[in-house]
């Protein structure tokens, strides 16, 4: 895990790079990168590329980057993972490739000599890179195929400039820093900034599962390589209804493989461990893995000492029944009042989570931890979340109705009129349900979303929620994750809460809430291979048997007190802490009371 730059100046009339600037971006990330820094700069002056490094695989300095092949014809940085970089090293050797480095770096720069930009459907991890081509004079970004890693750029015809983190580029002086309409609106639809969009006009995010060429001409539309929604779209093609003995062993051989990937390190390897099942599944197939001494880290609150809604005493005992060493930090308000200044800093783009990945990750570095397992897309692959559940039913039942043209529309404004003094907190979602509720674009709307579009003006203002809404047309956004169809209800829904929920906000705060405590996570639950594997049949499941498989997974399977424990969520007494905070403006009333007060708190610190 590290921070990556670059300023190409493609143009010919555009000024040389100006290093001053480049280095002002990369020392913005110093925390993503605590292990090391470097910079190249072209021969004409024209491209500058930079690193900041977490030194993981290879701690020599022969993994440092940026990283150039023996002909220096080519030069690339990188941020992330290669998972499968020993096989693909081997098959390289096999071919007479010869390797200078142990790094899963140098793998990218003799694989792009192979396979050019095809290489990044061989690859297997998380990443982000930049891969100079100076026989082509141009330049390729890439991202992994979920988005696990974060990539921005910024381009005004003359210059490119890209960066890690959204701040970063912000931070060497020469980008707008105009609001994006589209992304301020978004994030107070959905509580997060939806890509492409950021906080500013000027930057866009490389979409995951894209690459982009920029050459003398600029740069390309991204192309996309990898879609989850089309790996769920296999299980009308490919049907698979395997019976559930056949399903379990699928299940554990997947995510065993996936495991195995996982660990490869050269430091050691923890696990953020809840009472839930996706964490615990994954250390018990760790040790099935053959690692040992594993520290594990559980996130408690003072509050919620011997009360049910403390995680910590199972937590505790999962890990006493898989021989983890386990650590148990104990976090209060005072604590989170006081890091309460960092953790806004820290956020790259306004979210309204990432609390409890701050702390749990300030935890695992207090342990001496690099690296840690997260249980992160558990429930977008499994079907743990009740918009499983909610989502076709509403689609089902308020399909036909919502056909009438105009109807819902009316039928909510009626609804603003008569009801809304009567039930503040519940109305905004209730009297949309005809208007949105009739598909899944809309539904998805409906379950997920902060506020309804048609709360925008009230808060961004007229003009500014008119603009907002005319660029991001949410409904065609949210829509575009269903393209192509999945085809069934499960991977309908799981692709919109893999594209939407799990990209813009899950993924994205671990990464900024991970890299503030130069901590990488990692997440064997969100990884490519085991989608192609496990879609076609999950996407035929029904019920609430995904999380069953997750759970008997590990070859000693988790005990049922975790595997039947309701999900919690984001619970207080970190809610109650956020409902305590003083809000600028007045309070805006909504069945989410909580999360909405909160996204006023965070929009505020980043528009004003």
């Amino acid at each position: 895990m590290c921070g990556i730059a670059g300023i190409f100046a493609h143009h010919r009339a555009a000024p040389d790079v100006d290093r001053a600037e480049l280095r002002c971006i990369r020392d913005h990330m110093a925390v993503r990168g605590p292990d090391g820094m470097g910079e190249w700069y072209a021969a004409d002056g024209r491209l500058g590329l930079a690193h900041r490094r977490l030194a993981i695989i290879d701690l020599s300095e022969r993994g440092a980057q940026p990283m150039a092949n023996a002909a220096g014809e080519l030069v690339v940085t990188f941020n992330g993972e290669i998972y499968n970089h020993r096989a693909l090293r081997r098959e390289l050797e096999a071919r007479g490739r010869t390797f200078q480095s142990d790094s899963d770096t140098e793998v990218l720069l003799h694989l792009y000599t192979e396979r050019g930009e095809a290489m990044v459907g061989a690859l297997r991890g998380m990443f982000a890179f930049a891969l100079w081509d100076a026989r082509r004079r141009a330049l390729l970004l890439a991202r992994d195929p979920y988005g696990i890693k974060p990539l921005y750029y910024a381009g005004d015809g003359q210059i490119l400039r890209f960066a890690s983190q959204v701040k970063a580029l912000r931070a060497g002086g020469a980008i707008s820093t105009e609001p994006d309409p589209a992304g301020e609106a978004g994030f107070y639809l959905f509580g997060s900034v939806p890509e492409p969009y950021t906080l500013y006009r000027d930057i866009r995010a490389l979409p995951a599962g894209c690459t982009l060429w920029v050459d003398e001409a600029g740069p390309d539309e991204p192309k996309s390589y990898c879609s989850v929604a089309r790996e769920f779209g296999r299980a009308t093609i490919e049907p698979a209804r395997p019976d559930a003995e056949v399903l379990q062993a699928q299940v554990r051989e997947a995510l065993l493989d996936s495991v195995r990937h996982h660990v490869v390190a050269d430091v050691p390897v923890g696990v953020f461990l809840s009472a839930g099942v996706d964490s615990g599944a994954l250390l018990g197939l760790m040790r099935d893995a053959g690692q040992t001494d594993i520290q594990t880290v559980t996130l408690a609150f003072a509050e919620f000492r011997g009360q049910p809604d403390d995680e910590a005493p199972l937590a505790e005992r999962v890990a006493a029944r898989y021989d983890a060493r386990h650590v148990t930090r104990v976090v209060d308000e005072a604590e989170f009042r006081a890091d309460l200044p960092q953790i806004l800093r820290a956020m790259d783009q306004p979210s309204i989570d990432g609390i409890n990945t701050w702390f749990v990750s300030k935890a695992a570095r207090e342990q001496g931890l690099k690296v840690a397992m997260s249980g992160l897309g558990g429930d977008e692959l499994f079907g743990g979340y009740p918009s499983f559940r909610d989502i076709p039913r509403w689609v089902r039942w308020l399909g036909p109705p919502a056909r009438v043209p105009g109807l819902g529309h009316a039928l909510r404004r009626l609804g603003c009129s008569l009801l809304a003094p009567c039930a503040p907190r519940f109305t905004p979602k209730a009297l949309s349900l005809l208007e949105y509720g009739g598909d899944y674009p809309g539904a998805y709307l409906l379950r997920r979303g902060l506020f309804m579009p048609w709360e925008l003006p009230k808060l961004l203002g007229e003009e500014r929620a008119r603009e907002g809404l005319r660029q991001l047309r949410p409904l065609r956004h949210v829509g575009a994750a269903l393209d192509p169809d999945p085809g069934t209800p499960f991977g309908r829904v799981a692709a919109l809460e893999a594209v939407l929920y799990l990209r813009n906000q899950l993924l994205r705060d671990a990464d900024w809430a991970g890299m503030a405590h130069s901590l990488e996570i990692r997440t064997p639950l969100v990884d490519a291979e085991v989608l192609r594997r496990l879609a076609p049949a999950l996407a035929m499941t029904r019920g609430p048997g995904g999380k069953i498989l997750l759970g008997r997974s590990p070859g000693q399977p988790l005990p049922a007190e975790i595997v039947d424990r309701p999900k919690t969520g984001f619970q207080t007494p970190v809610r109650d802490w956020l409902e305590r905070l003083p809000i600028a403006g007045a309070a805006v009333a909504g069945r989410e009371h909580w999360a909405r007060r909160w996204a006023r708190r965070v929009g505020h610190e980043a528009w004003g």
